[in-house]
């Protein structure tokens, strides 16, 4: 049976929950971030509404420049758990279209409908009846790409946003493909475009007509890659479930901070968030990582691995603690800190020493913390180590 990939991607999913939300925001420039404070507010565009696009705004971009751009535009801070439940909502009913729907993000997945198209006539009456269960449901619209694999289905999404539905059949593929810019194929970076475009390579068509051990030379593994693609050919399947790769959190500051007392708070209520976050999903690390984005935004990331995973928050934090006074440049001023883990496994098949009493305590006083937030909310509780003074 031929494979047949959806691809759905919902459109300025957060700002159109925003004007679902308030209906005085529809049709006006919105852009979900930080307050940008007459222009010199921190943090990034979260995302942004398409008439706030038309100024030139765009998702990741610096909150100050977006102001710049769209002084008079609506801005409102991220809702996550909003976001988080409609997002919910969305993927079930991506379940009654398939079970092989494999999530990207938040908003986005793909889909395995080679076995289900049957049950909805075709693969175009599959996409509309996905597309208006979410319009009817959520009063939200999505944009959804058909294809014989996962690349041209992510491609055709993109192509007729907002609200759009392209399908590509098996024997359109080197039609479709041919025509659109190499910066449409996966992974293809600005370097790597430059290297194309020096080969003359400006469409993906190109890519395909040329030679494929020249392309290997110049680019390497990549270079096979990138011909692949362009030949229409990916045999990734849909995996249904992903693995969590690492737990993270990041706080970018109002102002550049230097006061010892402020990052180290900051360092341990990230330690506390993580940690808690990995025992909610059952999980422990072993790698620890700290990231430190200076002002003038220079970034820095170190990490450290330790003989047992973890999911405590003195663990984590003692570690933190002891990278940062390792490579922390000592009175710079700290725009941005992150604390990370990874390196999985499943917790708790070892037993606690009985004369481990120090550990015991703290896993005792964690058990307590964590039923206290899943009865009242994350911010009902916290430890004196990470409250911030100001607050």
């Amino acid at each position: 049976m031929d494979r047949v990939i959806l691809h759905v991607d919902m459109d300025a999913f957060f700002a159109a929950i925003e004007q679902r939300e308030h209906p005085e925001y529809k049709d006006k420039p919105l852009i979900v971030g930080a307050d940008p404070r007459a222009g010199k507010g921190r943090g990034v565009v979260s995302t942004c509404s398409y008439e706030a696009r038309r100024y030139g705004v765009h998702s990741a971009m610096p909150i100050s420049q977006a102001y710049r751009l769209c002084p008079d535009g609506i801005y409102v801070p991220p809702n996550g758990r909003l976001y988080g439940q409609v997002s919910q909502e969305l993927f079930r009913i991506f379940y009654e279209f398939t079970d092989l729907v494999e999530p990207l993000s938040i908003d986005e997945a793909f889909l395995d409908i080679s076995g289900t198209i049957g049950l909805f006539g075709s693969p175009r009456n599959l996409g509309m009846q996905l597309k208006n269960r979410i319009r009817e449901s959520q009063r939200l619209t999505g944009s959804v790409g058909i294809a014989p694999n996962k690349f041209t289905a992510k491609v055709a999404s993109d192509l007729e946003k907002p609200d759009g539905l392209v399908i590509v059949e098996p024997d359109q593929l080197h039609d479709f493909l041919d025509k659109l810019p190499v910066s449409r194929l996966w992974g293809a970076g600005k370097k790597t475009i430059v290297i194309l475009e020096q080969l003359g390579l400006r469409t993906i068509g190109d890519i395909r007509r040329f030679p494929p051990d020249i392309l290997t030379r110049k680019l390497g593994k990549a270079g096979e890659h990138f011909f692949r693609l362009a030949s229409g050919e990916d045999d990734r399947p849909v995996v249904p479930e992903h693995a969590v790769k690492s737990v993270s959190n990041e706080h970018t500051f109002d102002e550049d901070v230097s006061d010892p007392e402020i990052l180290h708070n900051t360092l341990f209520r990230l330690s506390d968030k993580v940690a808690y976050r990995l025992r909610e999903q059952d999980l422990k690390g072993r790698t620890i990582h700290l990231k430190l984005r200076y002002e003038g935004f220079e970034t820095t990331t170190r990490n450290m691995t330790l003989a047992e995973a973890t999911n405590n928050t003195e663990m984590i934090f003692r570690t933190i603690k002891e990278l940062f006074l390792k490579f922390y440049q000592s009175r710079r001023k700290v725009r941005l800190l992150g604390v990370g883990v990874s390196g999985f496994r499943k917790p708790a098949d070892r037993q606690l020493s009985i004369f481990d009493d120090k550990r015991k305590d703290s896993t005792r006083l964690e058990f307590v913390e964590d039923l206290i937030k899943k009865r009242f909310g994350k911010g009902s509780i916290g430890r004196a180590e990470g409250i911030d003074r100001d607050k």
